[in-house]
């Protein structure tokens, strides 16, 4: 059963966003490093260092199969995140944003390397848990999910410097469509008839129109036979930064139009793309 609908290949956006990301970089000022993002408690310097210690954690873990920091006891996945990551970020402290443009200019083509050698249909390196936590990532979701993770932390540098940009739909659209594969899990709660749809729409050049459709007991992303039940319909802008938290449940749902079952398009507006 393929729950997670159509392969999304985003490997050869890799270096066309990193040199959005550089070219961001190289253009601020001392000052703006220390702005404040929508991360809480991390500047501009902080979000920059935590995408470091994704190239760097992910080249260790796939490259050379280090295993990387250990779970302590009893520590779930969100609370291993955040502490790992705060480890990095305060350590990070210590390099200079010029030094750290080098290093993501250095280690970016190393990272693509990785990804060229994988089979988009083999075994996910990191399975992404807000998609489905009982069936197994292919490794091109994987992939994806690291895309977004990418692009999402250089959209928030770029609202905190005021520095629009990277936000072409052939850079985002694949971004809105790796997140719209966190629409079954945010419905998993809801148990409709077989076939029952539920469509979600984000409107804009990059956006898109998924569905989840009710098969064999679970919500898959699909094609639906019948009408949708319901619809959730909202601008681009405002579905990543729901997906990615930037703004709230409610926020988002002021933002959109919600029609059909009210019980399916309240599950649909809890979508969550990232740990949490």
């Amino acid at each position: 059963m393929h729950i997670f609908g159509p392969v999304i290949d985003v490997r050869p956006l890799f270096p066309r966003e990193r040199q959005a990301m550089v070219d961001l970089l190289r253009a601020l000022a001392p000052a703006d490093w220390s702005r404040p993002t929508v991360c809480p408690g991390w500047d501009v310097h902080a979000v920059v260092g935590h995408v470091l210690n994704d190239y760097m954690r992910r080249i260790s873990g796939g490259r050379d199969g280090h295993r990387g920091a250990i779970f302590r006891e009893d520590e779930t996945l969100p609370a291993y995140l955040a502490r790992t990551n705060d480890e990095f970020v305060r350590a990070a402290r210590q390099l200079s944003p010029r030094l750290m443009i080098e290093l993501l200019d250095h280690l970016g083509p190393e990272l693509d390397a990785l990804w060229a050698g994988r089979d988009l249909n083999g075994p996910a390196g990191l399975n992404v848990s807000w998609a489905a936590t009982d069936v197994p990532s292919p490794a091109w979701l994987d992939i994806a999910r690291e895309y977004t993770e990418f692009w999402v932390h250089q959209q928030q540098v770029r609202d905190a410097v005021e520095m629009p940009g990277a936000d072409t739909p052939d850079l985002m659209a694949p971004v809105l469509a790796t997140f719209a594969r966190a629409l079954p899990y945010a419905l998993r709660a809801e148990d409709r008839p077989e076939g029952t749809a539920v469509a979600l729409e984000a409107t804009g050049p990059a956006g898109g129109e998924w569905h989840a459709v009710r098969r064999e007991g679970r919500w898959t992303l699909g094609t639906p036979a019948t009408e949708p039940a319901a619809r959730v319909r909202m601008d681009q802008d405002a579905f990543w930064r729901l997906a990615t938290r930037g703004i709230t449940v409610e926020a988002a749902r002021e933002h959109a139009v919600l029609t059909g079952d009210p019980a399916l398009t309240a599950a649909a507006t809890t979508l969550l793309a990232v740990v949490a």
